[in-house]
């Protein structure tokens, strides 16, 4: 069986303009990111998909929506997809923490998994909830397909890591940057991961399904 999982960052939020921390705080999509989602929904229309997820996260589920509605596909919210909630980095700016508690912010630098934020989600935790989600997806889709899951970033780099025998500590260096709603594609085949595609603009893809 393969299954081929398609993990997209929801559309630019308000908050990106200041680069401040979006983890468990509800935040609205800009214009820009409204924009970005109907882009994702021109490519999810031709893309083959059997399925769409969201996080319950408002910024995920306005991206994931006009995606649900052009495929005729339901969109399908699960709570493990939410982002982790970055205690009391959340809705600060880098500036702003180096100035509140620089020794918390360096430490998180050396080492954002051992010295995550304090009051705020284990990355450990947040990578058994999407691997559990992940271990459900390819329960319910036994005959494999294509499948749409749109989340948030840090979430979703620690889970690149722990599928590809990365180590978490390094998600910050491995994958920097995931840019809002491009495509982070991989497949399951047997429970064996594969890396497809990273960071790929949806505007750059020829639609349709994988062969």
């Amino acid at each position: 069986m393969t299954l081929h999982v398609v993990f997209v960052r929801h559309g630019e939020s308000v908050w990106h303009a200041e680069n401040r921390y979006a983890g468990g705080t509800d935040i609205a999509l800009t214009e820009r990111g409204c924009a970005q989602a109907r882009a994702l929904a021109d490519w999810a229309r031709q893309a083959g998909l059997t399925a769409v997820w969201a996080s319950p996260q408002v910024r995920s589920q306005e991206t994931a929506r006009d995606s649900a509605t052009h495929t005729g596909l339901p969109l399908e919210v699960d709570p493990r997809l939410r982002e982790l909630d970055f205690g009391i980095a959340e809705g600060l700016t880098r500036d702003e923490m180096s100035r509140r508690f620089p020794d918390q912010l360096a430490a998180f630098q050396d080492d954002p998994v051992r010295y995550h934020f304090p009051k705020g989600e284990d990355p450990l935790d947040a990578t058994d909830r999407y691997l559990a989600f992940l271990a459900d997806l390819r329960a319910a889709h036994p005959e494999g397909g294509r499948v749409l899951v749109v989340a948030h970033s840090t979430a979703i780099r620690l889970t690149l890591c722990r599928l590809l025998g990365l180590p978490l500590r390094s998600y910050r260096q491995v994958f920097p940057f995931l840019a809002n709603c491009a495509l982070n594609e991989l497949i399951l085949r047997d429970g064996v991961p594969s890396l497809l595609t990273l960071n790929r603009p949806v505007t750059s893809v020829i639609p349709g399904a994988p062969t």
